[in-house]
């Protein structure tokens, strides 16, 4: 993935990040998913899997992801 990434949208977990993620790719769309970034101590480091993820795509393919996840 290159440096155009923009934020899809933030899901409340790593499970339903993959969820979204999986939906994508069955269209074509490449995305990743990481911690949001909120602020100063919003993520320790630590593997725990909890917490909220942000899903990013390329920003050329933004309206259409929008379009698929707001279907489903």
């Amino acid at each position: 993935m290159t440096n155009d990434l923009v934020r899809l949208r933030i899901v409340a977990n790593e499970l339903e990040a993959e969820m979204v993620r999986s939906l994508l790719s069955t269209a074509g769309i490449e995305s990743l998913q990481r911690y949001p970034d909120v602020g100063a101590g919003a993520y320790d480091g630590m593997p725990s899997g909890g917490g909220p993820r942000e899903i990013l795509v390329h920003a050329s393919d933004l309206e259409t992801a929008r379009e698929l996840v707001s279907s489903e």
